[in-house]
């Protein structure tokens, strides 16, 4: 046979099993989607995830009840104006009776003065008057406490929310990167195929087999890789949810939000809405307020008490007694320990002040580096767009170059393996652009 008759015949024979080749991969095409698309008949929305897990997560239940025990601390705060009654009462049993002594005209005598066995009781009550602001910064120090708690919660709320996102748009990552994997063996299976039946009418070599063989494995290999890695992401978003570990996901895909705003806008509206940095106010307000109130300790302590006070006595005429007592406490020295105790907590307030400005220098970078990320994002995903396209009509250039004996079979791999990086890289930058996106919302407190 002569080489034109040889590259016709091979020509006849490829192409004649390239078209019965292509149904099978639409059909394997058709499968993969009803398989990936199956599951989100139902399928869950962004947002359903966030309620889901808000409803489920134990942190922002554990700073809903922070905020709750600083209310009761408030009312605590608050409660120290009222007055104050007590009660008391006591048996008291002694080993004599007490008794006077007294000479008269050489005579000693000696008179009881009280029993030997007693009750006594006394009830009181007790209403500050004055106490250097001790009681009003008090207050004023629990309610900046529990205005610091109340901030802290959507911090939480924010953070639980851009977990799940991650998480949410790790599953469709995964998701789409097993796509690509069994697509790569479906387009690899059949190029196995048309080497097999090449070799076996001697118009391949048997290297040329093998390779084909090897690679087929190797994409065999990934497919599993990347079902294991979309089932550990299933897991993660699950446990995220309060969910059992095994159970079935179904995700609507996200698309990409652009945002447009400036840079410098992004970062004012962070440094305002971002409540980590109002919380951090509150708390070096509260500091101060209780430095305030350590050195009202300083001042007169004024307050206005009475009550009735009963003991048990035969030998007094009246047993018991209404009393009104108008009483001033005044530490003129203490030995420096009030001034160093309110020093001490202004010193907490100045550190984190310090604190504070430093956190809002790292949010002014977290800012632009999402809003970097959000732009690398988008010029990827245009780029790797126009890259999809380009990698499949070289595929097939490939394709039809080795089924007219122009090209070789490594050649094939090669295409294949550029359409399957491009796939793979749109996909990434894809996905990029929605993590981008959320996670610069997340820095302007917007999430």
């Amino acid at each position: 046979m002569s080489e034109n008759n040889h590259r016709n015949g091979r020509k006849d024979t490829m192409i004649g099993h390239i078209r019965l080749g292509k149904p099978s991969a639409a059909l394997a095409g058709l499968s993969l989607i009803i398989a990936l698309t199956a599951s989100g008949a139902c399928a869950e929305s962004l947002q359903q995830a966030w309620d889901a897990a808000l409803a489920a997560d134990r942190g922002v239940k554990a700073s809903q009840q922070n905020t709750a025990a600083t209310e009761s601390m408030l009312e605590a705060a608050k409660s120290a104006r009222l007055p104050n009654v007590a009660l008391e009462a006591g048996y008291t049993a002694l080993d004599n009776t007490p008794a006077a002594k007294a000479e008269f005209f050489g005579q000693s005598l000696q008179m009881p003065l009280a029993q030997r066995e007693s009750m006594a009781y006394k009830a009181m009550v007790t209403l500050p008057l004055y106490t250097g602001g001790r009681i009003e910064r008090g207050i004023d120090a629990a309610v900046a406490s529990r205005d610091a708690a109340k901030l802290a919660e959507p911090v939480n709320v924010q953070n639980l929310k851009l977990r799940v996102a991650e998480a949410y748009v790790g599953v469709l990552r995964a998701r789409q990167l097993l796509s690509v994997a069994k697509s790569h063996l479906a387009t690899l299976a059949e190029h196995v195929h048309d080497v097999e039946n090449l070799h076996a009418q001697g118009m391949a070599a048997k290297n040329d087999l093998l390779s084909a063989q090897v690679s087929l494995a190797d994409a065999r290999q990934r497919e599993l890789q990347a079902a294991n890695g979309y089932d550990i992401g299933c897991a993660a978003y699950s446990r995220l949810l309060g969910r059992p570990l095994d159970q079935a996901v179904g995700l609507d895909e996200l698309s990409v939000v652009a945002t447009n705003e400036t840079l410098l806008a992004l970062t004012e509206r962070a440094l305002v809405g971002r409540g980590e940095l109002a919380a951090q106010a509150k708390q070096i307000e509260t500091l101060h307020h209780q430095a305030a109130s350590v050195r009202g300790e300083s001042a007169p302590m004024i307050a206005l008490s009475g009550g009735y006070d009963y003991q048990e006595n035969r030998y007094q005429v009246r047993e018991g007694a209404w009393m009104l007592n108008l009483g001033i406490k005044w530490k003129l020295f203490d030995g420096g320990d009030i001034a160093h105790r309110a020093s001490a907590v202004e010193r907490q307030a100045a550190a984190l002040a310090e604190q504070r400005e430093e956190v809002a220098s790292i949010i002014a970078l977290q800012v632009r580096q999402a809003w970097s990320d959000v732009r690398e994002a988008r010029q990827r995903l245009d780029v790797t767009q126009s890259a999809i396209a380009l990698a499949d009509e070289n595929l097939r250039v490939a394709r039809d170059r080795y089924a007219n004996g122009l090209s070789t079979h490594t050649e094939v791999l090669d295409a294949e393996t550029l359409r399957i990086v491009s796939q793979t890289n749109h996909a990434n930058a894809r996905y990029d652009a929605n993590l981008a996106e959320l996670r610069l919302k997340r820095t302007i407190g917007g999430l």
